[in-house]
């Protein structure tokens, strides 16, 4: 089966959607034609309608079939693992570009995996602090940053301590909201982050999606959707963005966790 391509407004509505368990619940009021157009693909993903749980019912979790679908904009059988894919290395220096590094400025980068982004920033000069979950990915760390932390970086002590931050984080779950939040914690004033993320920032509604492009706005930040297939040389059809964060001043109630 090859893969159906799904149009923003379909995904805005799973997005919006109720998921309890192997359950889907739509919620709003649908056009007849966008909602055939969701009942297709939610068909098309192993959805039945049953009409006593007035609610689509998977055979597995429904969160496991609907991310993917928000994260790559298609629906397929192939499982996909959006937990680590490698950045290539056009977009790693376009990221240490957006990121402004220069000599001798400090330069984070959890979740670094094989170090692809970590290579560039120290190419520009930059002093690198390395996060990496992964031993065996860490192992691989060793010749490229100054520093390197084996852990999860979510676990990290905000360290406000670097002057810029590059990354790639996992998108399942969205957890890059989460992991670039975080980051944010950890930099100078004046600094500037730059980050791979999920395009589905972008356009979903729920409430931690909303305060991240919120803040994204109020730092004066940019949200830059990148081509289709950025990443097929990783082996994966996610759809992706860059975003950039300058640290331009604290903001009232602001946390990186």
């Amino acid at each position: 089966m090859s893969a159906i391509k799904i149009s923003e407004g379909v995904m805005l509505v799973l997005d919006r959607a109720i998921i309890d368990g192997s359950s889907l619940t739509l919620t709003g009021q649908l056009d007849r034609k966008l909602y055939q157009d969701v009942n297709k693909v939610i068909a098309a993903a192993g959805g039945k309608w049953d009409r006593r749980a007035k609610a689509h019912v998977f055979e597995g979790l429904a969160i496991d079939t609907i991310e993917p679908i928000l994260l790559t904009g298609q629906y397929s059988r192939t499982k996909q693992d959006f937990g680590q894919f490698d950045t290539p290395a056009e977009l790693a220096e376009r990221v240490a570009n957006l990121a402004d590094i220069r000599p001798g400025h400090s330069v984070l980068e959890p979740s670094a995996g094989l170090g692809n982004i970590a290579k560039v920033a120290r190419q520009f000069g930059g002093l690198v602090t390395c996060w990496e979950i992964d031993t065996k990915r860490a192992e691989r760390l060793e010749g490229i940053a100054h520093s390197l932390n084996v852990g999860d970086f979510l676990l990290a002590q905000s360290n406000p301590g670097f002057d810029r931050v590059v990354m790639n984080p996992p998108f399942a779950r969205q957890d890059d909201i989460r992991h670039v939040l975080h980051a944010v914690s950890f930099l100078k004033p004046g600094g500037r982050l730059a980050a791979i993320m999920s395009a589905s920032v972008t356009f979903r509604d729920n409430g931690l999606t909303r305060d991240f492009r919120s803040l994204v706005e109020r730092r004066g930040g940019s949200i830059e959707r990148l081509p289709d297939g950025s990443f097929a040389s990783s082996g994966t059809t996610v759809n992706t963005c860059v975003v950039v964060i300058p640290n331009t001043s604290p903001l009232h109630g602001e946390s990186g966790r």
